[in-house]
């Protein structure tokens, strides 16, 4: 099914208000429109949005990769919401039909399926896996077939269907939490902001550098069949998200990070929730697994 005008639009929109938004704070931040608690509650805003990302549509919601209580299932769901990186629902089918069609036809957003060669291949490819997809393919992956399972699920639905009250309320709650520091109508709208539209547009930017980024520049040691990449200086940002060949060797692991120094947060905070009893049959990758399509990939 073809994107609708008005559909482009709304991404065009959420794409261009929070770029737009970070020029306006940053010309504002020579002055006096930053203080200490605009830093605190952008942190917050960006590790619950993140991780509703990471933790939420990725490793649970798209792989299954732990199984966790109904009240924490729903709360994930709404978390990752949060980013604006589109309703649930279509976020988790999308992904989906990225694993199934990795870097070949039909993959959503691929840096190397029909954008030519040479620089300018390069560059159109890189440019529609960051961002261009957005205005092409997003959303328009077959939600009855690539989520059957979360389509089943009314409560799932009504959080999809309520995803233009959760954006208004991701720029809503920072401004609440502003006026309510700082108690002043400039004080909310300093967190409106900064937590508000800059947190939102780095969190796109982070998400967005996995499919472009890590599917071009990077290294590989396991046989995957497709140009997924780990990029270490993405992984803080990412909350660990860049070790993206790890996570393409092994889709439903809950840990991206398979070694000691691969930094990966959101392997930490599903480590964490296990041990509290919150989240459980948590897949992991055992040694000889990985050596196992470590050895497959260097015959």
């Amino acid at each position: 099914m073809a994107m609708s005008r008005l559909e482009r639009n709304v991404n065009i929109a959420a794409v261009a208000i929070p770029f737009l938004a970070t020029i306006l704070a940053a010309v504002f931040a020579w002055g006096t429109f930053l203080h200490a608690r605009d830093l605190v509650i952008f942190a917050v805003m960006y590790m619950t949005s993140a991780l509703g990302v990471t933790v939420g549509f990725h490793r649970h919601l798209t792989h299954r990769a732990f199984e966790t209580s109904r009240p924490l299932h729903y709360a994930l769901a709404i978390m990752g919401s949060l980013s604006v990186e589109g309703p649930v629902l279509a976020w988790v089918a999308d992904h989906r039909k990225h694993h199934t069609f990795s870097d070949e036809e039909g993959d959503p957003h691929s840096p190397h399926v029909g954008h030519g060669a040479g620089i300018s291949g390069m560059l159109s490819g890189l440019y529609h896996a960051h961002i261009g997809w957005l205005f092409e393919s997003n959303g328009r992956a077959e939600k009855s077939r690539y989520c059957p399972d979360l389509v089943a699920d009314p409560t799932m639905r009504t959080i999809h269907r309520a995803f233009p009250l959760i954006v208004f309320a991701t720029i809503a709650i920072p401004f609440a939490a502003g006026f309510a520091w700082g108690g002043t109508l400039g004080a909310g709208l300093e967190a409106a902001l900064w937590a508000g539209f800059v947190r939102i547009f780095l969190v796109h930017h982070v998400t967005w550098s996995i499919n472009s980024v890590c599917h071009f520049f990077g290294q590989q040691r396991f046989a995957t069949g497709d140009q997924s990449r780990n990029v270490f200086w993405l992984s803080l940002p990412s909350l660990g998200e860049s070790w993206h060949h790890n996570h393409h060797a092994f889709p439903r692991s809950a840990f991206h990070g398979l070694r000691w120094y691969e930094f990966d947060p959101s392997g930490w905070v599903i480590y964490t929730l296990e041990k509290l009893g919150l989240v459980w049959n948590v897949v992991s990758v055992d040694r000889e697994h990985q050596a196992a399509k470590l050895a497959t990939a260097t015959r």
